[in-house]
């Protein structure tokens, strides 16, 4: 609990954040208004931004990336693309896409609404970009198993929790782990009628989010000990790319690649997500942009949030293998 003197502090800060970003009025001036100095204000809006206080996104101007927004969907077919500014940083990358997808689900959420979740760094920053005083009657559903490789933040339990509790709904787990060792367990566990019962609600949902992962040594798969870095290899010589949320492995052009990794994950697949209506694919690292471009060849997005130089490596992907296709 905070003491009387922190209290203070943050009341301040919160009062000073309000009067320069909300009312607009200068430092110079709040140091008049507040009988202190302006160097004191300062340092003190500073502090507010460390502490979590004030949250300043910069977006682009629409203009700026209309172009690349309507180039993805004229040429794969989507609903719409999310493109972030670019940053150096993975982490304030990661959380600049996020926040954009945190925005979309403000918009388009409603009384009665369903959301298949994912898992992965990028599908769990949406919840920590989540920033509205709306409450919906909404649903949040694990569209694939757990692991406790992945740790809480990654995993989509927690996940849809803490989605939940930004939006006042609800979550559902899904009573099975993401990873098995044989395809003949995991229909076995498919035919259990807790798991199927959770997974067809989550084939139901209204929108689904997904992250889009890469064939790197450095991969959540790889991290989490699902698959080794020669497992990984090897599909990589298979023309494996990427995958769509752990799970349905894909080549460059969208097919299914054929790997062993294959058929072992407790989840929706691509045939479950093409009847969702609106399917939100999550990919933040310059990694994964022939993984994205997998992705978008299936026909199964519907809304792309990435970063402006993963939206253009893409477009450019595009263009040079349907050119090397050619006759």
């Amino acid at each position: 609990m905070l003491d009387r003197q922190e209290s203070a502090e943050i009341a301040l800060m919160t009062e000073i954040a309000t009067l320069y970003y909300v009312e607009g009025e200068t430092q110079e001036a709040i140091a008049q208004r507040l009988d202190m100095s302006r160097i004191k204000v300062g340092r003190l809006i500073k502090r507010a931004h460390a502490v979590g206080i004030v949250d300043v996104r910069v977006r682009h101007h629409p203009s700026v990336s209309a172009d690349i927004e309507k180039a993805l969907i004229e040429r794969f077919g989507i609903k719409r693309a999310l493109i972030a500014l670019d940053h150096t940083d993975p982490e304030r990358q990661r959380s600049e896409v996020a926040s954009l997808v945190a925005d979309h689900l403000t918009r388009q959420l409603s009384d009665g609404s369903v959301v298949a979740v994912g898992m992965g760094r990028n599908v769990g920053a949406v919840a920590d970009n989540v920033f509205t005083d709306n409450s919906y009657k909404c649903s949040f559903v694990c569209a694939i198993g757990g692991s406790l490789k992945a740790g809480e933040y990654m995993n989509p339990d927690h996940i849809c929790r803490r989605l939940a509790a930004k939006f006042g709904g609800d979550s559902e787990t899904l009573y099975a782990p993401a990873l098995v060792q044989h395809p003949e367990l995991r229909q076995q566990l498919l035919e259990n009628s807790t798991v199927r019962q959770t997974l067809d609600r989550a084939r139901r949902a209204d929108m689904a989010l997904i992250g889009v992962g890469d064939m790197s040594e450095d991969s959540n798969m790889v991290r989490m000990g699902w698959f080794s870095p020669q497992e990984i290899a090897e599909a990589r010589l298979l023309g494996t790319v990427g995958d769509m949320m752990g799970y349905d492995f894909i080549d460059i052009h969208g097919q299914t690649s054929q790997t062993k990794m294959q058929g072992r994950v407790i989840g929706l697949t691509i045939g479950d997500l093409a009847r969702i209506p609106d399917v939100i694919a999550i990919a933040s690292e310059r990694t994964k942009a022939a993984g994205i471009l997998g992705a978008l060849r299936t026909g199964v997005i519907d809304t792309l949030a990435t970063s402006s130089a993963n939206a253009l490596t893409v477009l450019s992907l595009d263009d040079a293998t349907r050119k090397k296709e050619q006759p």
